[in-house]
């Protein structure tokens, strides 16, 4: 993963994932690019899924 992608923020990367899924939903994308745009894909969902889980073991720990 790219340096870029590790430090992305949420909003970026969620807009990136709904550009790759965008991208995915055209009949005009040949295999090879569909592969490429599903691993991106999966990438930044897990980057999604880091800062979200982040952001919630922050709360629980600011909330007794």
């Amino acid at each position: 993963m790219s340096e870029k992608k590790e430090r992305i923020s949420f909003e970026d990367a969620l807009r990136e994932l709904e550009d790759v899924v965008e991208k995915l939903s055209r009949e005009d994308v040949s295999l090879e690019d569909s592969v490429r745009l599903y691993e991106e894909g999966l990438k930044l969902s897990g980057i999604c899924s880091d800062i979200l889980e982040k952001a919630t073991q922050k709360i629980t720990e600011l909330n007794p």
